[in-house]
């Protein structure tokens, strides 16, 4: 599985994300041959959040302060809801969400992650899916909010909860890869 190989994606964090949303997506992403990076406003390492707990730490690979969107093809948010409610708080989060928006390059969000899409500015006229409790929000911001275990819509892809994670790694996978050809075929 090499339908990635060379693909650089990028993964937004901070402390408080849910660390199943971030370990088997990642997995995936690394299995189909891509290189992916923690970014994080944080120090050194980012606390997951293991459902009802704090859960393990990861080392970050870039600090959001000396990131470049440019550097990645690709962006993963995963949920949980400290993480996105922290990274929407935060300017620089945001606009490295809303980079990769504005040059077309694919994202994937899942559970909570919407809200920074929200925040990015990136939700109106979008079809997406999320944990439910965004309804509200994400219809707010102008985008269709759908109950489904995953939607793509352009070059965004969503997910609503951990249940879903098998079908948000077929669908992130396919449309990173459906976008890495796009940018084959136009270079």
């Amino acid at each position: 599985m090499d339908e990635l190989k060379g693909m650089k994606a990028a993964i937004l964090i901070t402390d408080g994300f849910e660390q199943v949303e971030m370990v088997q997506p990642r997995q995936a992403l690394m299995d189909a041959g891509a290189e992916t990076s923690i970014v994080s406003p944080k120090g050194q390492c980012v606390c997951s959040w293991n459902v009802v707990d704090w859960g393990e730490e990861f080392p970050v690979d870039i600090a959001l302060d000396r990131a470049n969107a440019s550097d990645f093809d690709a962006l993963m948010l995963p949920g949980g809801v400290m993480n996105p409610d922290a990274l929407r708080m935060h300017a620089q989060a945001v606009a490295f969400v809303k980079s990769f928006f504005d040059a077309g390059r694919p994202v994937a969000v899942i559970c909570h992650g919407p809200w920074t899409v929200i925040d990015a500015g990136a939700a109106r006229g979008r079809r997406i899916t999320s944990w439910p409790s965004l309804k509200t929000d994400l219809r707010n911001a102008g985008a269709e909010w759908v109950d489904q275990e995953v939607v793509t819509d352009a070059n965004l892809v969503s997910s609503r909860k951990p249940d879903d994670i098998p079908a948000f790694n077929r669908a992130m996978i396919d449309l990173f890869s459906r976008c890495r050809e796009r940018v084959r075929s136009a270079a």
